[in-house]
């Protein structure tokens, strides 16, 4: 049972990407190293209800 799941930009805020989780495996929250088009470089990226 994957659900989709938005993740924001550490520094701007912004929602940048949605990606799914199966969050019955994988209860902790998503970090990513993703490029963020508003910062113009690649920064943290969480998960964001």
């Amino acid at each position: 049972m994957r659900e989709i799941i938005t993740l924001g930009c550490t520094i701007c805020k912004n929602r940048n990407y949605t990606t799914t989780k199966n969050k019955k495996l994988q209860q902790e929250k998503l970090e990513l190293s993703k490029f963020c088009k508003f910062c113009r470089r690649h920064t943290i990226h969480k998960e964001i209800k």
